[in-house]
């Protein structure tokens, strides 16, 4: 109580200021009375400010401060000055704003470890050890003064960095070695598990289908295997199942390939015969429809419904493809692209009665159940030969036209009549 005493009568208060005296809370609206000679402390007691006016510096004028039950000190002869607290002259300054006397760098934490300089490449240790040695001393193994620090700036490395590259260079020299400015980093780390090839081959095709399977043959963890084939140790393969041809039919398919060759052109250019008038036959099975369809919709349109009596149950069709080699012409235009037709194996039946579908005798087109030596040979002759006839250059000319068809049991015999 004793020091709360003392810096209120420092500072020019007392407890008995204020009772009695009238404020501005108290005056209501009447109008602010100021004494003669007294400065006026309030703004609105200044009344309009002209343009470019000095406002006064009111660090000189008496403050007010408030007492301990609220109200406000009047300005009185006893009350004291508290310099510097504000001036409306000076601008004002903004507090975000650091001095730049006071700036200091931010400490970052970084934890234990501390950023240091990337790792010293082979190349780079060699450039630096011709950096020394142009600037060693003749017939010494010594360096100029100033070299390591000149070489430190230079490589932003510290000294001790090029001291070791000068004292590792010193060393080879006097075992009589090369300069060797390797390292053994990349032998650190964990150590790669290498499979031998021989391993590998001796397990069987059936037992490394898949990477579990393989690694548990390998006794490695699925993870391992995945990392060999990383290095391109292992790699995957899909072995197709290719036709056994026995050595009979090899044979024959050799001697029709050298019958091919044209006899005036062996044995010194050996040209294979042009093959125009040659064309190739095959059958394709089709279905009708899929079961999911991909397609692609404008962004409001409404999804297609597609409907079948069975999902597993498909109609298909059988198709008969013709081509065969295309035709150019000496100015380079296309006389024949060699394209004869596809071919549907299909057959059209009245509608034998009424339904919710159609009526009865509506003409269908229903697909051939068997495709046979007869349904084969009834295309060849009624859809086939009709269009080579109709597609076949004109200014070949009359020449023998060779069908030719593969192996399946449907096609007709050579035999035939």
């Amino acid at each position: 109580m004793a020091s709360d005493q003392e810096d209120d009568e420092f500072l020019g208060f007392s407890d008995d200021e204020g009772d009695g005296s009238s404020t501005d809370s108290d005056s209501g609206d009447e109008g602010v009375a100021v004494e003669d000679g007294a400065v006026p402390t309030n703004a609105h007691q200044y009344g309009d400010m002209e343009q470019f006016q000095q406002v006064p510096d009111l660090n000189e004028l008496a403050q007010d401060f408030p007492n301990e039950d609220g109200t406000a000190s009047t300005n009185s002869a006893n009350s004291q000055v508290v310099p510097h607290l504000f001036d409306l002259n000076t601008p004002q300054t903004d507090e975000s704003e650091t001095s730049p006397y006071h700036e200091t760098a931010t400490p970052i934490n970084i934890g234990h470890h501390k950023p240091g300089k990337p790792r010293l490449t082979v190349g780079l240790k060699l450039e630096i050890l011709i950096f020394l040695l142009r600037r060693k001393k003749s017939g010494l193994e010594k360096l100029f003064k100033g070299t390591i620090k000149e070489a430190a700036i230079k490589y932003d490395y510290t000294p001790r960095t090029i001291g070791s590259i000068w004292n590792k260079a010193r060393r080879q020299k006097e075992e009589m070695q090369t300069y060797d400015m390797s390292t053994n980093f990349h032998k650190c780390g964990r150590k790669r598990k290498e499979v031998p090839y021989e391993q590998i081959v001796e397990i069987a095709m059936g037992d490394r289908t898949c990477i579990i399977d393989l690694a548990r043959m390998l006794n490695l963890s699925p993870s391992t295997v995945w990392r060999l084939i990383k290095r391109k140790v292992l790699k995957a393969h899909s072995s197709p199942l290719c036709p056994g041809i026995s050595e009979t039919c090899k044979m024959t398919r050799m001697r029709w390939v050298l019958r091919l060759i044209m006899d005036y052109s062996i044995p010194h250019d050996p040209t294979y015969y042009g093959m125009y008038d040659f064309i190739h036959i095959d059958e394709k099975w089709f279905y009708l429809t899929q079961k999911s369809q991909r397609v692609y919709l404008a962004n409001n349109e409404p999804k297609p419904h597609r409907i079948g009596k069975s999902r597993t149950k498909i109609h298909k069709f059988m198709f008969m493809a013709a081509v065969a080699r295309p035709r150019w012409g000496d100015d380079g235009n296309c006389e024949f692209d060699g394209k004869l037709g596809i071919f549907p194996f299909t057959n059209s039946v009245a509608a034998k009665r009424t339904s919710k579908n159609r009526v009865k005798g509506t003409i269908e087109t229903k697909p051939v159940k068997s495709v046979n030596q007869i349904a084969t040979r009834d295309m060849m002759i009624n859809m086939l030969i009709p269009t080579i006839k109709e597609k076949w250059p004109p200014h070949v000319g009359e020449k023998v036209i060779y069908i030719i068809q593969d192996n399946a049991k449907a096609h007709i015999l050579q035999s035939d009549p």
